[in-house]
C-alpha cells in the first residue's frame, strides 16, 4: 500500500490562533495505474501555537490517523510519502537538521514514535512549494476560521 500525505500548519500571529490541515491519498488504488484516490481530509483547530508547532501537530494528527486506519502489523508493505511546505519539519524528520527548540523537541519525538508504531516499510518527507500544498493549507485555515467564527 502506498500513501501520500499532505500536511500543513497555520498560525495567525506566530504564536497565534493555529490550525492543522491534512490530505491523505491512496496511490495504490485499483482505480488505475498512478491514480491517487483521496482517503480523507482532516482539519483541527490547535489553539495558540507557533507556525512550526502547528506544522508538527499536523504531522502528529496525520500519523495518529494512519496508525488507527492502516495495517500496522507489518504484514502488508506500507510506503508513506509526506509532503510539507515546512522546510524545517522536512529536514528535521529526514535527519538533516537537529531539533534544538524546546517547544519542538517533544513534538518531534512524538512524531518519530508514531512513525515507528506504524511500521511503514518506508517513510519519505519531501519539501514542496506552498503553491503545491493548497488543499492542506486551506483546511488548516478553515479550522481556524471555524473555531474563531470568522
Amino acid at each position: 500500500m502506498a500513501m501520500v500525505v499532505y500536511i500543513d500548519g497555520a498560525s495567525r500571529g506566530n504564536p497565534g490562533k493555529s490550525g492543522a490541515g491534512i490530505v491523505l491519498l491512496n496511490v495504490s488504488s485499483p482505480v488505475g495505474k498512478n491514480a491517487a484516490v483521496p482517503i480523507i481530509s482532516l482539519r483541527e483547530y490547535l489553539g495558540i501555537a507557533t507556525n512550526n508547532e502547528a506544522e508538527y501537530m499536523a504531522l502528529i494528527i496525520a500519523l495518529r490517523y494512519l496508525k488507527s486506519a492502516v495495517n500496522t502489523d507489518g504484514k502488508l508493505p506500507l510506503e508513506i510519502a509526506f509532503f510539507s511546505d515546512s522546510q524545517l519539519l522536512v529536514r528535521q524528520m529526514n535527519g538533516a537538521y537537529s531539533v534544538k527548540s524546546t517547544n519542538i523537541l517533544p513534538l518531534y519525538k512524538k512524531s518519530k514514535k508514531l512513525l515507528e508504531d506504524i511500521k511503514a516499510d518506508s517513510a519519505k518527507f519531501t519539501h514542496i512549494p506552498r503553491e503545491l500544498n493548497k488543499e492542506a493549507d486551506k483546511l488548516a485555515n478553515l479550522a481556524i476560521d471555524e473555531a474563531t467564527h470568522k
